[in-house]
């Protein structure tokens, strides 16, 4: 059983930068794929990023690709989402998650129903 903790989020400008934690807790493999998602009023649970527990595989979403950065702090048990040139757009309530299959390679951005563990979520809203 894995136990998901996220924080960091807030009220921020656009064009500004805010980094999220997702502290993870209990049994977890090398193997394991950790992802971020994000919901934002009155829509559908939508894929961020993931990268694998360990080594360096990682995928994004299109929407984010090359302003948010996914990575994770072994020691401190911790996976962050540093999110740069943040947009209007971005605001959601964000949630990191653990994909159901081990080890899965992703060709398109995985669904909400393919992870579970789902943390509590944290707030973000971006300004204009």
């Amino acid at each position: 059983q894995v136990q998901l903790v996220e924080s960091g989020g807030g009220l921020v400008q656009a064009g500004t930068s805010l980094r999220l934690s997702c502290a993870v807790s209990g049994r977890t493999f090398s193997s394991y794929t950790m992802g971020w998602f994000r919901q934002a009023p009155g829509k559908e649970r939508e894929f961020v990023a993931a990268r694998r527990w360990s080594g360096a595989y990682t995928y994004y979403a299109d929407s984010v690709k090359g302003r948010f950065t996914i990575s994770r702090d072994n020691a401190k048990n911790t996976v962050y989402l540093q999110m740069n040139s943040l947009k209007p757009e971005d605001t959601a309530v964000y949630y990191c998650g653990v994909d159901r299959t081990v080890g899965r390679v992703y060709y398109t951005d995985p669904l909400a129903a393919d992870y579970g563990s789902w943390g509590q979520g944290t707030q973000v809203t971006v300004s204009s």
